[in-house]
């Protein structure tokens, strides 16, 4: 079976070329195979996602905008990882709460990808909740966050979106089929 590998292979030279307010951008030199080789890239903190689903086999999905591609993509509630010394699981519970107001009894480890390992260093952590409960959680939601509707939907429903490209949202993608998979559906 399959296995991907870490490799320690040091930089030799590494330097910020674009410092952004989430990201930045590198340009990372490094010597391979007997090359010296230079790759630039989005040097990304990671991310964490959550499928939550309720005991009638409903997802909570979010409607969010998003520029880049210009379109209202429904989504998983998901965030980075920019809380220094935060967990994966921590940071999950944290957005949950602040995305949809709800809460999870438990939260299980799903899946975890590299979503463009060519150019961002971004790995996301996917889990699922279950035993959600709202909660009243003080959170100010801005910029496209402000917009966002939490909504229940059938996991088989969802599936169907999925193999239909209705929704195209790639975290939100590999977790419906993940999920659906990982119990039966």
């Amino acid at each position: 079976m399959p296995k991907d590998e870490p490799a320690a292979i040091a930089s030799i030279d590494k330097t910020t070329v674009f410092e952004g307010r989430v990201w930045d951008v590198v340009t990372d030199t490094f010597d391979f195979g007997g090359q010296t080789l230079a790759r630039d890239y989005i040097q990304h903190p990671g991310a964490v996602a959550v499928i939550a689903i309720n005991e009638k086999q409903e997802i909570l999905l979010i409607r969010q905008y998003r520029r880049p591609v210009g379109t209202f993509l429904w989504e998983l509630p998901a965030g980075l990882r920019d809380v220094a010394g935060e967990s994966p699981e921590l940071a999950v519970r944290r957005e949950l709460a602040e995305e949809t107001g709800y809460q999870a009894g438990r939260v299980e480890p799903l899946v975890t990808f590299f979503p463009s390992p060519g150019g961002n260093s971004e790995q996301i952590h996917i889990f699922w909740a279950t035993d959600l409960s709202e909660i009243d959680y003080d959170y100010e939601r801005t910029g496209e966050e402000s917009d966002l509707r939490p909504t229940w939907v059938p996991l088989a429903d969802a599936l169907e979106s999925v193999m239909a490209s209705e929704m195209q949202n790639s975290i939100a993608m590999l977790a419906v089929l993940t999920l659906a998979r990982k119990l039966g559906v």
